[in-house]
């Protein structure tokens, strides 16, 4: 077994976020079922995926690797989670509801040390308010495509950041991985990262 880091996400995101922050790492996307249980809180919800995505990859035959990171990131308006869009119209559903509004952001992480069977995982809430939006700027924005891979029908890193009045808690968090909290966890696993290498 190395001691190599495995990211359980084909996220380009994620995998910026990362490398932002100098770790090593190798892709493996996780095959892990995205579904939601009944009486499941959110904050479960990204949990359990998080878990169970990273452990889908590390009990893959063949996956060469020590700590494997596994992470979910849903919208929270109204207590009802919006996930990826299914289509067009169904984007447009999602920007009008959070239109002139305040959302949460829930991203969920798991870290799996397949050395030692250590584990660490958790999710962590960003609030994130919307200025008013025109039915032609959703139109436009839609016609870009950014929103149909992205929970909640947005990108904050890209041009959804104009939709973007307020934000209170982690950035990065929002965009798919909360570095901060992360970082941290990395460090108590044993993982080197560029504060103690």
């Amino acid at each position: 077994m190395s001691d190599k880091i495995i990211l359980a996400s084909a996220s380009p995101r994620r995998k910026e976020l990362l490398e932002q922050i100098g770790l090593q790492f190798d892709i493996i996307p996780s095959n892990a079922d995205e579904i939601v249980l009944p009486n499941e809180t959110p904050e479960e919800h990204v949990v359990r995926l998080s878990i169970d995505k990273a452990t889908e990859v590390a009990q893959r035959s063949g996956s060469n690797g020590r700590w494997f990171i596994g992470s979910d990131t849903i919208v929270l308006c109204d207590d009802q989670i919006l996930g990826k869009p299914q289509d067009e119209k169904h984007a447009a559903q999602m920007l009008k509801m959070l239109s002139g509004r305040e959302h949460r952001v829930l991203s969920g992480y798991a870290i799996l040390d397949r050395k030692t069977g250590a584990q660490k995982a958790e999710a962590v809430s960003t609030k994130v308010a919307f200025r008013n939006l025109t039915e032609d700027e959703i139109a436009r924005y839609i016609a870009t495509g950014e929103p149909m891979d992205k929970a909640g029908s947005y990108a904050i890193q890209g041009l959804a950041v104009c939709f973007v009045a307020g934000i209170e808690g982690s950035y990065t968090n929002v965009v798919g991985l909360p570095l901060c909290r992360l970082t941290l966890a990395l460090e108590e696993l044993g993982v080197p990262t560029f504060l103690t290498v």
